[in-house]
Parts: structure tokens; C-alpha cells; sequence
């Protein structure tokens, strides 16, 4: 095997670079009933699609990760809620816009947590811009799993309603 100088590009180091973030998704379920969001047309990676409320730890400002899913839920859809158990863990990747001529990527790796809310009158006025939510509804259990889901959340849908 041919030896690589230190500091030299290796075969590793000629890969795009990878970012990893955590995230978390809220499964939120009042009177047998599971919110969804909804994708509005201006999202880059999956407009229209639907999916649960949830988002990306900011390392620097949640206190802890009840605190996080706290401030997502609330952000993206208005509610207050009180955090469960989480119930599945996955991961995806995703184009990094910070460095996109290198072909950076981030890899989200993700909690899916059972909560209970506190408030149920869900609106989208507190979204950060980036949420790129326009809708949000509160779906009979038995009908959640036929919503067009992005893609990465069918699997976690699917082992909530097998539990729910």
C-alpha cells in the first residue's frame, strides 16, 4: 500500500466535506388526532410535502433538548408542549448552501419524540423564514400514514403509528 505524506490530500480528504446537525421532530397527538405541517411551494427540498413540527439544535442557545423541541414546536406552529420519550432515531443528508461549489453536505441525524400538548391552537405567525411551512392540520391517527410525507419520515411514521 502506497504511503500518504502527512499533510498531503489522501483519498479520504478528497471527499466533500460532511457537517453533522442534530435535530428533532415532534409526534404531537390530541384527541386521537397527530399535527402535521405542511410544506409550503417555496421550500428547496421538498414543497408541499408534509411532515411533523420540528427542526434543527441551535448548539449555542437551547439549554437542554426538551428545551429545543420546546422552542421548534413553538416557533413552527404556535403551541406549548410538554416533551416525551423519544421514540425512533435516523438520519439524512442534505446539501450544506453554506459551501455549495465544494459539494459539502450536512448529515442530520434525528430524535422523533412523543409530546403532549399543553395548547392546541396551532398557527404559523411565530416561523422563522427558513421553516418555509404554509399549512398545518390535526389528522386522525388512522389517516397520517396516507399524507404525501417528505421522504425521510415515512419510516419514522410508520414505526409511530405500529406504536400508537
Amino acid at each position: 500500500m502506497p504511503s500518504v505524506e502527512a499533510g498531503a490530500p489522501g483519498p479520504l480528504t478528497a471527499m466533500s466535506p460532511i457537517r453533522l446537525q442534530f435535530a428533532q421532530k415532534a409526534f404531537i397527538v390530541a384527541g386521537g388526532r397527530l399535527l402535521l405541517v405542511r410544506k409550503a411551494a417555496s421550500d428547496p427540498f421538498h414543497p408541499g410535502r408534509w411532515e411533523v413540527p420540528g427542526g434543527r439544535l441551535e448548539v449555542e442557545d437551547d439549554l437542554d433538548l426538551d428545551d429545543h423541541i420546546r422552542r421548534e414546536v413553538w416557533e413552527e406552529v404556535g403551541l406549548k408542549i410538554e416533551p416525551g420519550p423519544p421514540f425512533h432515531l435516523w438520519q439524512w443528508f442534505m446539501p450544506d448552501r453554506a459551501a455549495p461549489a465544494r459539494g459539502a453536505r450536512i448529515r442530520v441525524v434525528a430524535a422523533a419524540r412523543r409530546c403532549r400538548p399543553v395548547t392546541v391552537d396551532a398557527v404559523l405567525e411565530n416561523q422563522d423564514s427558513g421553516d418555509h411551512l404554509d399549512g398545518c392540520a390535526w389528522v386522525p391517527l388512522e389517516r397520517a400514514g396516507s399524507y404525501d410525507l417528505i421522504p425521510s419520515l415515512r419510516p419514522v411514521m410508520r414505526a409511530f403509528l405500529a406504536s400508537a
